[in-house]
């Protein structure tokens, strides 16, 4: 109790404009109210001016380590995350991290999976940092379990373990993976807590994955969320762009932002590696958003009205059908003979305004085509109607 106490001291004489903070912080501890502590500890770790060098390295072995197990042992995980991220060398974080687990375990509490199964995300993390992709996956592959065998867990470990796992397909390169897993990391994030920064290199990571992953067909739930809106006002915004023409299937807007933004296009490698994926992707989304905008009555489509609207060759609208059935996009039968596909079926889709817009359009015809068979019907019917 003693060193804690000194130490706050030796920090009140050193940082005087802090002194009002270390106060706090000595009286609190004083008192053992340990979860007002917590709050002010929460408070105090996020000043960037106790950030530098290795302020927080030493706040947690000088004052923290003092009574860490009091405390709610997930804080304490958070605490021990946010002090492992002030190592400069990742060797060193880790095996700090590692004792802190060795701590959580003595305690012998009930529920210290959750603040363990934190901390070891950021060990993973780490771990690919370094270049350790088989330890990183190992940890995940255990992290999962755990998960999947708990009840009531915290959104921050949920989220820690998504975030990681992101980042694990990102550095592999697995578009669909890195973007499913960063949509989950949003499920369990407030997004007024990430700087905007990190808002804007997460929007740009997850529109480029959406747009090269497999079956990703519907990018409606990337479009209602609000970190989209971070490419806005940016050098990047034409990537928000390029997401609305393919969630409309706009082919035209797609092929004159491409002819606009050539130069920016061209510095991103994987976009012009996977030329031919995205112009596939878009004709496909064009294909579907022709199904959609059709009434349920009119859905054989002549072959040559979307050779229209794609700018293909009948042989290659045949293929794009092909295609769209056998990912299970569509529903449907081609025939050859009439030239034409009959869709019994179309993929569920997030719906952007527009589309909402033009559903209500045709509701409001289904509804007129009913209002004038019922007006038909008891005018044929008159005694019925007076019965």
């Amino acid at each position: 109790m003693a060193g804690a106490l000194q130490y706050l001291e030796s920090q009140r004489n050193a940082q005087p404009e802090l002194a009002d903070w270390y106060n706090t912080l000595e009286e609190l501890y004083q008192k053992k109210l340990w979860h007002q502590l917590t709050l002010k500890l929460d408070q105090f770790v996020a000043l960037a001016v106790v950030q530098a060098g290795d302020a927080l390295i030493q706040l947690y072995h000088n004052f923290i380590t003092d009574f860490e197990t009091k405390i709610n042992l997930l804080k304490l995980a958070h605490f021990a995350v946010i002090v492992s991220r002030q190592y400069s060398e990742k060797e060193a974080a880790i095996s700090y991290l590692e004792g802190v687990i060795e701590k959580l375990h003595a305690t012998k509490e009930s529920r210290i999976n959750e603040p363990i199964l934190y901390v070891k995300m950021q060990i993973a993390a780490f771990n690919l940092e370094k270049g350790d992709q088989k330890e990183c996956k190992k940890l995940l592959d255990d992290g999962k379990s755990t998960l999947d065998s708990m009840t009531d867990i915290d959104p921050s470990v949920h989220a820690s373990y998504y975030w990681v796992s992101s980042q694990y397909h990102k550095a592999r390169q697995e578009f669909g993976e890195f973007y499913k897993n960063a949509l989950l990391y949003l499920a369990y994030t407030t997004v007024e807590s990430l700087s905007e920064t990190f808002k804007l290199d997460l929007a740009f990571d997850l529109s480029l994955s959406a747009l090269l992953g497999d079956n990703i067909y519907n990018f409606g739930e990337l479009l209602a969320h609000p970190i989209i809106n971070s490419l806005l006002g940016t050098n990047v915004e034409w990537l928000y762009h390029i997401l609305q023409a393919f969630n409309t299937g706009n082919l035209v807007r797609y092929q004159e932002l491409c002819r606009v933004h050539n130069a920016a296009l061209s510095a991103q490698p994987a976009l012009v590696q996977n030329e031919k994926k995205l112009l596939e992707k878009i004709n496909i989304l064009c294909l579907m958003e022709i199904i959609f905008s059709r009434p349920s009555e009119d859905r054989t489509i002549p072959l040559s009205t979307i050779a229209e609207r794609t700018g293909l060759s009948i042989e290659d609208v045949e293929y794009l059908l092909m295609k769209s059935l056998s990912v299970h996009l569509i529903e449907g039968i081609i025939n050859q003979v009439e030239g034409t596909v009959h869709v019994s079926w179309v993929q569920p889709r997030i719906l952007g305004i527009p589309q909402i817009k033009a559903l209500r359009d045709r509701l409001d015809d289904w509804l007129n085509k009913v209002h004038t068979a019922l007006l038909s019907v008891e005018a044929e019917t008159p005694d019925l109607a007076e019965s």
